[in-house]
């Protein structure tokens, strides 16, 4: 099980791989981003992106799944105070490939509650084609092994 002790600055994490597909985006989109790029292809052919796009959130919460799947269901992590810098620089599409990797920035102790630290990380996530879709600053809250 990893625990803040686990984490050094310049570590990285890789992420497995999500395959995105067209009816989840859809799925997602109606009931949290009714945005009609997000909703109807045929319409979405004719938006400034040429087809349909996953919402950016249904990106941030795939990649909260690839983190599950890959390191943090068998981890102390005990939440997040928060993302910075959330950014959505190429558009996710039906059928693509997602991976990434997490890079540690800072792990710090708590200075009120001994049992625990923040893990400071930087995201990225990529397509098939490792185009960064997606970057992202987490803090997470582990708790110790002691």
């Amino acid at each position: 099980m990893m625990a803040f002790e686990d984490f050094a600055c310049g570590q990285v994490i890789t992420l497995g791989e999500y395959e995105v597909t067209e009816a989840e985006m859809i799925e997602f989109a109606r009931r949290y981003d009714p945005q009609y790029f997000h909703t109807d292809p045929v319409a979405a052919a004719d938006s400034p992106f040429g087809g349909l796009i996953a919402s950016g959130w249904l990106t941030a919460a795939i990649l909260m799944r690839m983190q599950c799947d890959s390191f943090m269901m068998d981890s102390t992590c005990v939440g997040s105070p928060g993302v910075d810098e959330i950014r959505w620089l190429k558009p996710v599409r039906p059928g693509d490939r997602l991976h990434g990797t997490i890079e540690v920035v800072a792990a710090n102790p708590s200075r009120s509650k001994p049992d625990r630290g923040v893990v400071l990380s930087r995201v990225e996530i990529r397509n098939q084609d490792d185009i960064l879709v997606m970057s992202l600053v987490t803090r997470a809250i582990y708790l110790t092994r002691k």
